[in-house]
C-alpha cells in the first residue's frame, strides 16, 4: 500500500485533514471538500468514500480497512478510536426497493423516492468485516458489531451486536475506556 504523502493529501481538496493520517493511492473519494479527516486516520487500499452535501467527518484515531466504503447524501459521522473492518458498507442513502418508483442515480430525482438519513458511528465502535450499515443508523459509543451483520436503528452504547438484522446479544466491556485514558495519558507524555 502506497501512502499519499502530505502535498497529495492537499492537492486532493479534503475540508480537512488532521496530523499523522495516512491513506492509501488506492483509495477513491468524491466530494472530498465535504470529508473531514482527523488526526491519525488510516484508510486502505480500495475504500471509496462518497460525500454527499451531509458530509463525512471522520474523529481521529480511525481505521477504514481495505474494500469498505461510505456514501450517500445525509452525513456520516465516525467517533474517535472506531474501527471499521474490511468490506463495510456504509449508507445515509438507499433506493426504495418496493416497485413503487424506479432506481438508481441515472433516473431523474423525480421518478425516485430516496431515503436520505444521517448515520452516526460514535467513539470505540467496532464494525466486523462484511456488515452493513444503513441511513439513520446510531451505533452509539462502544458498540461492537459481529462480522456480516445488518445495522439500522438506534444502538445503544457498550452492547454486542450481531446478526441480519442485527441484534444485541450481550454487554460490552467499558475497560477500554481506561486503556483510553492510559493511553492519552502516554501519548500526550511521549509528544
Amino acid at each position: 500500500m502506497a501512502i499519499l504523502n502530505e502535498q497529495e493529501l492537499a492537492a486532493m481538496g479534503f475540508a480537512s485533514v488532521g496530523r499523522g493520517v495516512r491513506v492509501s493511492d488506492r483509495a477513491s473519494f468524491h466530494g472530498p471538500s465535504r470529508i473531514h479527516l482527523g488526526d491519525n486516520v488510516r484508510i486502505d487500499d480500495f475504500c471509496v468514500l462518497s460525500a454527499g452535501k451531509g458530509g463525512i467527518r471522520l474523529g481521529s484515531h480511525i481505521h477504514v480497512a481495505v474494500y469498505s466504503c461510505m456514501l450517500g447524501a445525509g452525513s456520516i459521522t465516525l467517533g474517535d478510536f472506531s474501527n471499521i473492518s474490511s468490506r463495510v458498507s456504509i449508507y445515509s442513502s438507499s433506493d426504495d426497493y418496493s416497485g413503487a418508483t424506479m432506481t438508481n442515480p441515472t433516473v431523474p430525482e423525480n421518478y425516485k423516492n430516496v431515503d436520505h438519513r444521517d448515520v452516526y458511528i460514535g467513539r470505540h465502535v467496532v464494525i466486523g468485516s462484511g456488515s452493513v450499515v444503513l441511513p439513520g443508523a446510531i451505533l452509539e459509543d462502544g458498540v461492537a458489531v459481529g462480522a456480516l451483520s445488518m445495522m439500522r436503528g438506534r444502538c445503544p452504547a457498550f452492547g454486542i451486536y450481531a446478526g441480519v438484522p442485527a441484534r444485541r446479544i450481550r454487554e460490552r466491556s467499558r475497560d477500554l475506556l481506561d486503556v483510553e485514558q492510559r493511553f492519552r495519558l502516554e501519548h500526550v507524555a511521549g509528544a
